[in-house]
Parts: structure tokens; C-alpha cells; sequence
């Protein structure tokens, strides 16, 4: 019986991912408790753009919320401890990031998850971004949104660890490190890129660059969270999105 129960709270821990406390029965099948939900879900949203380099333009950047705080906790537990049971609120953040950026129009676009390096994925064992880009399509079609999800992006070259690296070193290192899987898959196609945390915007910008010379007409970039501090970012009147026609 201990045995058991050691499993379960592996694999469905008691404890709410945001706030530690423990002894709530809901919190295995959710992972968070009511008060987290409730913060999260009233987070305050956020835009900015993301300058592209060598080109005078930007690309619009939406996040449900800044890095910090609850939702910080929740998503280093999903992304770096394997909590499943995470993707469906985070992933309805993220869908609330993608409402915002289409603003409304009703005409059809696709979701290009950024990509994680190959090693980084099988030691998570888990696609985070991939599966909360899932979930978060399935909230915005039952708003009536055409939506679809295309795994176009792969890393074409092998990149140093960005953590030590500020603004100008990420981009010099992910400079042509992406490449488009099938340029068939974008061509012509609206995309946003999803992420879950955006903190230079050095691995959007590459992303965007990948896309647009494959073909693509990249409207926005969305997240479940950014770093505030690398960016000057404004709220935006989005939070209550979800509530309105996301589920």
C-alpha cells in the first residue's frame, strides 16, 4: 500500500504546484488550488514588440501573464518535473496569449511551437510547448477560431546554452540555428509562434526570420509568461478573454 501511494504522489503529487500547500484531492487531478487558479486566471496581461535583426520591422508579442510568482511556480513544475496535469490551465493562458494576437480576425492561421533541442526534450521526456500549443487550440476552435497546429520548426545546428548569455549574445548564437521542416507546411499560411516564456525574445526573433523565409506571414508571437524586466512592456485589456468565449 505504501508502494502505491509513493507512485501516485509521483505521478499525481497532493501538493498545489503554485502555492506548495498540501492535502487537497482536487490538486492531483488539477495541480493547483482554487486561489492559484483564480490567480492566474487574473493575471495581468502584457504586449511588446520583438525587433527582428537587420530588419526595420517587429513582431507583436502577447504573454497572459508575467513570469513570476504562481505562474512562474506552475510552469517550471510542468516543463522541468514532468506535472502533466498542468497543460490544461497553462495551456488556456496560452490561448488567451493567441486570442489577443489575432485580435479578432476570424481568418485561418497556424500555431508553430518554438522548438526545444533534441537532448533537452528526451531528458524531459515530454514536448511542454507542443502539448500546451494542443490544448490551447482546442480552447480557441470551441471560440470558433480556425486553427491548426504544424511542428515546422526544427534546430538545424546545435546552439551553446543561453543562460549565461545576455540579449546580443543569444541572438548572435541563434543566428540561422532554425530551419523549417517543410517549407509546404507554412507557405502562405498566417502563424503565430507559442512559447511558454519569452525573456530576450532572441529565440522568437529566430523563429520569426526561419518562418518568413520559408514562406510564412508570422502575425504575432504568444506565451504563457515574460520576463518584464527585458522588455518594456504595457498591459493590454485581454484578461478576460478566457471567460468570454475560451472556456
Amino acid at each position: 500500500m505504501n508502494a502505491v501511494a509513493s507512485v501516485l504522489e509521483l505521478l499525481l503529487p497532493s501538493r498545489c504546484a503554485g502555492c506548495g500547500q498540501l492535502d487537497e484531492a482536487d490538486r492531483r487531478l488539477r495541480g493547483l488550488c482554487p486561489r492559484c487558479v483564480d490567480e492566474i486566471r487574473h493575471s495581468a496581461p502584457v504586449n511588446w514588440a520583438i525587433p527582428l535583426r537587420g530588419r526595420s520591422a517587429a513582431v507583436p508579442a502577447f504573454a497572459a501573464a508575467a513570469y513570476d510568482g504562481v505562474v512562474r511556480a506552475a510552469l517550471l513544475d510542468y516543463k522541468e518535473r514532468g506535472r502533466l496535469c498542468l497543460r490544461r490551465e497553462l495551456g488556456g493562458s496560452l490561448a488567451v496569449s493567441i486570442f489577443a494576437a489575432v485580435n479578432g480576425d476570424r481568418a485561418p492561421f497556424v500555431l508553430v511551437p518554438a522548438p526545444s533541442a533534441s537532448a533537452t526534450r528526451r531528458a524531459r521526456g515530454h514536448d511542454p510547448v507542443g502539448a500546451m500549443a494542443a490544448v490551447a487550440a482546442g480552447y480557441l476552435r470551441r471560440a470558433d477560431l480556425q486553427v491548426d497546429v504544424r511542428a515546422a520548426l526544427r534546430q538545424g545546428r546545435s546552439v551553446a546554452d543561453q543562460s549565461g548569455l545576455d540579449i546580443d549574445g543569444r541572438r548572435a548564437n541563434l543566428a540561422g540555428a532554425l530551419v523549417v521542416r517543410r517549407p509546404t507546411l507554412v507557405q502562405g499560411r498566417r502563424v503565430v509562434i507559442v512559447d511558454d516564456i519569452v525573456t530576450t525574445g532572441a529565440t522568437a526573433a529566430e523563429a520569426t526570420r526561419a518562418l518568413t523565409d520559408a514562406g510564412a506571414v508570422v502575425i504575432a508571437v504568444a506565451c504563457v509568461a515574460a520576463t518584464v524586466r527585458r522588455h518594456p512592456l504595457a498591459a493590454v485589456s485581454v484578461r478576460d478573454e478566457r471567460r468570454g468565449g475560451l472556456g
